[in-house]
């Protein structure tokens, strides 16, 4: 892989969206299937979404059109990193 293996595609992080009133959530995929409603097959896209669209993207990760491979939550465009589960 060359250095566009880490290119992610979709919104820039400094996107508008990241700011507008209704963006809860930011999740970076990959596009598993040329049915995904967003991006093409093997693209790595990342996308800021209101509630109801991550509700969108999570119905198409259990179609296993996308696989989300991070998310955070977003409260007045500052992004919050989802903690990962201790074990005790």
């Amino acid at each position: 892989m060359g250095a566009d293996a880490d290119f992610i595609g979709g919104h820039d992080i400094l996107a508008l969206e990241r700011f507008m009133d209704e963006t809860r959530h930011m999740i970076i995929f990959d596009v598993l299937t040329a049915e995904s409603p967003v991006g093409d097959k093997g693209e790595r896209l990342r996308l800021f979404l209101s509630d109801k669209g991550y509700e969108k993207a999570l119905a198409s990760e259990k179609r296993g059109e996308i696989k989300i491979r991070k998310h955070a939550a977003i409260i007045e465009g500052h992004i919050l990193a989802d903690r990962k589960k201790r074990r005790h």
